[in-house]
């Protein structure tokens, strides 16, 4: 099983959403402990370590450490506009 590591400034967002939508993209983010990388995910071009799963109007960036069996959770955003790629080139701790 994989362990999950949320980055701060992912936390920070999914708190601001209606109570419906954080249950729901807590259940996709936990769903990363069996299945780290679900059918639906993709590698992001430009960002070779990170991928990339949707979950309804959200997009989950994140990355897994195979070594480690650790997927790290770098941002979540909402998937219109590409908003969610323009705050991923900020500097990650991960």
């Amino acid at each position: 099983m994989y362990e999950i590591i949320l980055e701060k400034r992912a936390i920070k967002f999914i708190k601001t959403l209606p109570p419906k939508h954080q249950r729901q993209l807590k259940d996709y983010i936990l769903s990363f402990q069996q299945q780290p990388k679900p059918h639906d995910s993709q590698t992001l071009k430009g960002y070779k370590p990170y991928m990339r799963g949707d979950c309804g109007e959200y997009r989950i960036v994140y990355r897994v450490a195979e070594e480690k069996q650790v997927v790290y959770v770098i941002l979540v955003g909402k998937r219109n506009g590409g908003e969610i790629y323009q705050r991923l080139n900020t500097k990650s701790p991960f």
